[in-house]
This record gives C-alpha cells, sequence and structure tokens, in this order.
C-alpha cells in the first residue's frame, strides 16, 4: 500500500511539474496582441486556458491528498518513541544485558599505576 502511494505520489509530482511548465505566464498574452507568433500554438490562441488550468487543480489536489496520505502511514508506522523524547520526559530506555558494555576487567588503583621520573 505505501509503495503503491508512494509511486502515484511520484507521478503526480512529474506531471503537476510538466503541466505547470507547459503553462503560460499572464505576461505571455502582450507578446500575440502586438503580432508575435505565439498565437498559433499546440491548443490554439486562448483554447488551453481552462484545460490546462482545471488539470493542474486537479494534480494538485491529487498530490496534497496523497501527501496527507504519506504523512498519515508514516504516522501509523512509527510509533516508537525516540531517544530523546524519553530522555526529555524522564524515561529511561530499557536495556538488554547484550547491549551493556564488559565491565570485568579491574580498574588499576593508583598506586599501581607507575612514576614518571623526572
Amino acid at each position: 500500500m505505501n509503495t503503491a502511494l508512494i509511486i502515484v505520489h511520484v507521478l503526480l509530482a512529474i506531471g503537476l511539474v510538466s503541466l505547470v511548465l507547459v503553462q503560460q505566464g499572464k505576461g505571455a498574452d502582450m507578446g500575440t496582441a502586438f503580432g508575435a507568433g505565439a498565437s498559433g500554438s499546440l491548443f490554439g490562441s486562448s483554447g488551453a486556458g481552462n484545460f490546462l488550468t482545471r488539470t493542474t487543480a486537479i494534480l494538485a489536489t491529487l498530490f496534497f491528498l496523497t501527501s496527507l496520505g504519506l504523512a498519515y502511514l508514516a504516522m501509523q508506522a512509527g510509533q516508537s518513541v525516540s531517544l530523546m523524547d524519553s530522555v526529555m520526559s524522564g524515561q529511561t530506555a530499557p536495556v538488554t544485558t547484550s547491549e551493556m558494555p564488559d565491565v570485568s576487567t579491574e580498574v588499576p588503583s593508583p598506586s599501581d599505576v607507575p612514576e614518571i621520573e623526572k
């Protein structure tokens, strides 16, 4: 489920970026008023505005919904408490014996340490 949602999310992102890049800016219409050759574009002089705008809005809505879905799934999957959260709340994480360091070696006393000759 999570993988399928990620794939749909990436495809929506690619489609959204490509649709935004295909669209003309609002200042591009000034060129057609003065006789520039932009009026013979792929969708005609003004026919693509509603189609591209609506498609972009639909893809943006779907992208937003998949983002919320991924955030919800990530929140449900990660129920563990982080180390910093447990320290801040005063709880200590349980330590198993395999994680504990080996303290069986003896620490030398100060009398066992040789002195440095000057």
